[in-house]
């Protein structure tokens, strides 16, 4: 075995090895168990619930679920909006930075509440100290819980018995917060701080250069956002180029560390569902759909960046691995499995710029977030996202052999078919129309840095990372426009709540159904042939939705490369 296949069987080991106690710890949590923690936190879970007006003991319909996460969404909002347009008359400002536009503010505020993360501003010039702590640092925390939550309600209602009750948001909201996120961040900061991570309030440092030039070098309280971004897949970074700075990566260690954190809650998620159902096998069968997708997307990155360019080769004769873009110290290897987990986990953040990835690699980016962020996908996101791909499979299943669909014993009837289709039709909405706009309008091409097919995929890629709440983008893409930053906004929004409003009323729906007992005619969902069919549903429903646009684009670019122009 090669070097580098051992390199991501070992990520893969530590990442599946830890997301497997994590996803016991969680159940005990959500479950109101006693945990480790809970001497030091239930007093506090306890305070700030008795402050909320609730408590363990208070359960909610899908309806009353959904209008809470609504409300608190937009409370965060609107506060982090008037944070980034007041922030020149707020304190924390060592460096005197003005507020944001209103556009760009829309664009931010959006971007991080949905989870998305979307930077179309560079976070050490255009953002405060208390802007980056107050402001995103929080939505970080509260935007991922909101993920966990709505994640744990859905897995709720496909195993309710009758009731049609989904749990409580601020009790699951505070508890994701303070028993898993809080914790783990606090010790990844730590471990951070000690790799070379700057966690400072002081002003920037003004350094003189060898040559005699005046050098700024900014710094702040980096690693505790760093931390809670890879850890809630948020991705947005406290520089303005994310985890290739050397201040908020510096070393292989601090790199494989954020790696981990960026696929650990999502990969818990599928074993803690096994738990929660009272079946492991089916939380399997999830782990198995999405870890064959994110394997062959990682090999299919792998592969052309270590082949390199075949038009770089002609030009000079140099042959070797594609480091244009890419940090020598992390090489192709590592940049090409951050790029697969970044976009898989709808994290975002960078380590190399994916602008300068081979045309095939760019596709399979693309395609990671098209198909809904649901390999693996956000920190709960992406697997109430695969869990709409479920209900979409079974009922295929149900059709082909001519029997009411089920899951779990639940039928799955009209009404949760009909709500799955609205979720899914969200992303090619958001991608394709939005998309044909940028792509249309004058104003909007000029954001397009390059000529032919690789300036449609900057488009295309923008757009997936903003309707997939991804967030990371084609490097030469100027997003900070009007138009884009409000278009784009919108799009966050389409991606986030078309898929979370539907999908707990699929959850309320089924929560008032009573199970029926397994026949031999009830098809299994814990084994192979519905590893097969999940998968399939996803390429088939997700990726060829989109083929279209991308043979215009990524695939264009391959073939024109392999026939020798340049553009």
């Amino acid at each position: 075995m090669s070097p580098d296949y051992l390199v991501f069987a070992l990520y893969g080991a530590v990442t599946v090895g830890l997301a497997w106690l994590l996803a016991g710890y969680m159940h005990r949590v959500f479950t109101g168990q006693r945990v480790w923690s809970s001497p030091a936190i239930a007093p506090l879970e306890r305070a700030v619930l008795a402050a909320a007006g609730t408590g363990p003991d208070r359960v909610q319909g899908w309806t009353g679920y959904a209008m809470a996460v609504l409300v608190f969404n937009l409370a965060g909002f609107l506060f982090l909006y008037a944070v980034l347009r007041l922030q020149g008359m707020l304190p924390g400002n060592l460096e005197g930075i003005g507020p944001m536009s209103p556009d760009l503010a829309f664009n931010t505020a959006v971007s991080f509440v949905t989870n998305t993360n979307w930077q179309a501003y560079s976070g050490e010039v255009q953002l405060s100290y208390l802007a980056q702590m107050v402001g995103l640092t929080v939505q970080n925390f509260v935007s991922a819980a909101t993920g966990m939550a709505v994640a744990v309600a859905v897995i709720r209602g496909f195993v309710a018995t009758g009731t049609g009750k989904l749990g409580h948001f601020w009790v699951d909201l505070t508890r994701a917060v303070l028993y898993v996120l809080l914790p783990l961040s606090i010790l990844a900061a730590v471990v951070l701080i000690w790799q070379g991570v700057p966690q400072s309030l002081g002003a920037f440092v003004r350094a003189t250069t060898l040559e005699g030039a005046q050098q700024v070098i900014a710094q702040g309280p980096a690693a505790s956002q760093i931390a809670i971004k890879q850890l809630g897949t948020n991705g947005g970074g406290f520089f303005g180029v994310t985890s290739a700075h050397p201040l908020e990566n510096p070393t292989i260690l601090s790199n494989m560390i954020q790696t981990v954190y960026i696929l650990l809650i999502p990969v818990a998620f599928c074993f803690l569902f096994g738990r929660m159902v009272g079946d492991r096998r089916q939380g399997w069968a999830i782990f198995a759909t999405m870890g064959v997708l994110f394997v062959a997307g990682l090999l299919l990155i792998h592969a052309p960046e270590q082949a390199g360019n075949p038009l770089l080769t002609e030009a000079t004769g140099i042959t070797g691995p594609n480091l244009e873009g890419k940090e020598v110290r992390f090489g192709a290897t590592l940049s090409a499995l951050w790029a697969q987990a970044t976009t898989a986990a709808s994290n975002g953040s960078v380590n190399a710029m994916h602008d300068s990835f081979m045309p095939i690699s760019g596709l399979v980016m693309m395609l990671n977030m098209q198909v809904g962020e649901v390999i693996f996908g956000g920190a709960g996101a992406g697997f109430y996202g695969m869990l709409l791909y479920v209900v979409l499979a079974v009922f295929l299943a149900g059709l082909m052999v001519g029997r009411t669909p089920e899951y779990l014993g639940k039928k799955i009837e009209g009404r949760e078919v009909t709500l799955a289709v609205l979720a899914f039709l969200s992303m090619p909405v958001g991608i394709l129309v939005f998309g044909a706009l940028a792509a249309t309008v004058p104003s909007a091409l000029s954001a397009v840095q390059d000529a032919g097919p690789h300036g449609l995929s900057e488009i295309l890629y923008a757009y997936s990372s903003a309707t997939g709440n991804n967030g990371s983008a084609f490097g030469g893409y100027g997003a900070a426009a009007p138009f884009h930053t409000t278009l784009q906004g919108i799009a966050m929004l389409l991606g986030r709540y078309a898929i979370i409003i539907p999908m707990l009323a699929v959850a309320g729906a089924l929560s008032a159904k009573t199970p029926a007992q397994a026949t031999a005619g009830t098809f299994p969902t814990h084994g192979p042939l519905f590893v097969l069919l999940l998968t399939l549903t996803v390429l088939i429903l997700g990726a060829l939705t989109f083929f279209p646009a991308l043979v215009l684009s990524p695939i264009a670019e391959h073939v024109s490369m392999l026939g020798g122009q340049r553009f």
